[in-house]
């Protein structure tokens, strides 16, 4: 078996360009690298280097050699990665949301051995994070399709937007995202998939990101528009008196409405669904 340090010093020799580079890299001697180089080819029986007086390097073995310990190493780090995120998810349910509502409603909840991902995740490869054991739990809004995944309805978001009360939109009991065109809105930076949402309904729109705390600055001081939800009133920023010259109005798109699931691995199912059941319940206070 091909000893792992021999394989790093394969590898950093052929990212440096020189042994001495690469010894650096690794923060070992120059003479000691050339030991494993000499020491790969004699265990391999192969010739991976060509060496002159003034320089050393590849030949096309060697250039080979590189990319299949490139991929073994690839391959031990996910390994160990692997055997981590397995571990963590034996000793405390770990949950990943592609928005920010589902985890307010998680939060007003008594819970043990659970811990939140804070950072939204991005709508692709969601089975491959529960199939690899990165989180116990991903809420979708819509259930992951495969036999080893079990998928939980946990609620409904409803979007609306928070308009100045004395334009015409902000009369009306109910306006759609078509009615928003041209309008300039500040937006909190981590709303997750809402944002494509709204960049796909408004196309023509503004959307001033901001993060939270200057998102709740902007938002209590100016008279941007800005969007809500059913959810909103659960974060700890949320104050709708000091923005009540401006009224929230419904959006009526269907778009504007969101199902969200709690999707796990099916093996994981006895830990995992009485918290589900509590955090449907707790829902229902919104809906």
């Amino acid at each position: 078996m091909i000893d792992y340090y021999l394989l790093l010093e394969l590898t950093a020799f052929a990212k440096y360009g020189t042994l001495a580079a690469a010894a650096a890299h690794l923060g070992i001697s120059q003479p000691a690298i050339t030991r494993g180089t000499q020491k790969l080819e004699e265990q391999l029986g192969v010739k991976l280097f060509t060496r002159t007086p003034n320089k050393i390097t590849l030949t096309k073995t060697g250039e080979y050699a590189v990319q299949k310990a490139q991929q073994l190493l690839h391959a031990n780090q996910k390994f160990v990665e692997d055997v981590i995120a397995f571990q963590h998810n034996m000793e405390s349910i770990i949950v990943a949301s592609i928005a920010p509502g589902p985890l307010l409603v998680m939060n007003q909840i008594e819970r043990r051995n659970v811990t939140i991902q804070q950072a939204l995740i991005q709508t692709n490869n969601l089975a491959e994070l529960l199939l690899e054991h990165k989180f116990s739990c991903v809420i979708t809004n819509q259930p992951i399709n495969d036999r080893r995944i079990h998928s939980l309805y946990l609620g409904q978001e409803h979007l609306s937007v928070r308009i100045n009360r004395f334009s015409n939109l902000g009369g009306q009991q109910s306006v759609a995202f078509h009615d928003l065109s041209g309008l300039s809105f500040i937006v909190r930076d981590d709303i997750g998939i809402w944002s494509d949402i709204i960049q796909e309904e408004i196309p023509d729109a503004k959307f001033i990101y901001q993060r939270e705390s200057d998102f709740t600055e902007i938002k209590n001081y100016s008279i941007f528009p800005y969007f809500e939800s059913n959810l909103s009133s659960i974060s700890s920023t949320w104050d709708p008196e000091i923005s009540n010259d401006r009224v929230p109005v419904k959006l009526s798109d269907n778009s504007a409405t969101m199902n969200f699931y709690a999707n796990y691995l099916s093996e994981n199912q006895e830990a995992i669904v009485p918290l589900i059941n509590l955090w449907q319940d707790e829902w229902k206070k919104f809906d």
